[in-house]
């Protein structure tokens, strides 16, 4: 049977208002006392039951993380720092995995707030404004990562996906390249949209033709992303460029250019975007444009943390610059 607090009380010889201060650090205790409920906390392995203190209206100290899918680098990589931080401020995690899923999404938000979670952080597309609405009329906390949602008033930290995608496309350009083409998703993230608009835009400034055909679609998967690739690569029409929209889709690049024959960038230059760890793996190392990952991981936290415990009453949005990151998979034209 597992300990309750009323036998940590009892052990101790104290009040079970004694064991709840000394476990949630509140009230004034004398050093002693609190070391002796400490001691028998241990001695009992006495868990606090998350379940009970959100029936009394306390924090349960967790947060909920919803993500499109935790197998792709930058959100694994997101994800870990945004649960390290959150233990740092005192906040647990609990992740799901939607696959892109909006269902999966809007169960794991019903999912999430039936636990009692303090807040939730969302970076997954999400469509479910009329959800969301229902939560911010309860004034439940919420942040979105790495996307934002115009319609809502939410806090949001994301990258400046524009600039990014400019920065990415005219490097391209900068070294000769004028069949230039784009690798993306569905265009249902405000991120890649952002990235897609600066690539048109960058071909318009300098005089290139878009070609709708250099344009390829996928479902975010490698696999898929190699699919795309390999059509593109085919074509008579070839590109002697692609800027893929996330470093995952980049490698797809990769594996069509091998099977084909071809070489990085000797035959076909390529550059990401995120600079996960996947960029400084590849060969060659892949030229990307840089989120920082770590610094959105953090802020998102912190956000969220300052609106649960009241120490803000508006909505913010940080936009971060992105970096130019330059390796062996670009090169002048020949």
């Amino acid at each position: 049977m597992k300990p309750t607090i009323y036998d940590v009380a009892k052990e101790a010889g104290v009040s079970i208002s004694t064991v709840s201060r000394v476990i949630n650090n509140t009230g004034r205790i004398g050093e002693k006392t609190r070391k002796k409920v400490l001691e028998v906390v241990e001695q009992l392995n006495y868990h606090p039951s998350v379940v009970a203190s959100a029936l009394t209206g306390k924090r349960t100290c967790t947060i909920g993380l919803i993500i499109p899918d935790v197998a792709n680098p930058f959100f694994a990589e997101l994800s870990r720092s945004i649960e390290d931080h959150g233990r740092e401020l005192g906040f647990n995690l609990l992740m799901c995995n939607t696959d892109n899923n909006p269902d999966t999404e809007e169960m794991y938000l019903s999912l999430l707030k039936q636990k009692s979670v303090d807040g939730i952080i969302i970076g997954t597309t999400t469509k479910n404004y009329n959800l969301l609405r229902e939560l911010q009329k309860e004034h439940f906390p919420i942040a979105l990562i790495a996307q934002d949602i115009p319609e809502l008033m939410l806090d949001v930290v994301t990258v400046d996906d524009f600039l990014g995608g400019y920065m990415a496309t005219s490097h391209l350009v900068s070294l000769g390249h004028e069949k230039i083409g784009c690798i993306l998703g569905t265009l249902a993230r405000t991120s890649e949209k952002y990235r897609y608009q600066a690539y048109r835009q960058v071909l318009e400034e300098n005089g290139l033709d878009f070609d709708e055909d250099f344009v390829m679609h996928t479902d975010y998967s490698m696999e898929d992303s190699k699919r795309a690739a390999l059509e593109l690569l085919r074509s008579p029409k070839r590109p002697t460029a692609v800027f893929a929209n996330y470093d995952s889709l980049a490698i797809g690049v990769y594996q069509a250019a091998k099977e084909l024959g071809l070489k990085i960038p000797e035959d076909i230059s390529v550059i990401g975007f995120d600079n996960t760890i996947l960029a400084s793996i590849v060969d060659p190392p892949l030229t990307t444009i840089a989120q920082p990952i770590h610094e959105m991981g953090q802020q998102v936290m912190d956000l969220l943390v300052q609106e649960i415990e009241g120490r803000k009453n508006t909505k913010r949005r940080l936009v971060l610059p992105p970096e130019l990151i330059i390796r062996n998979s670009t090169k002048q034209i020949r």
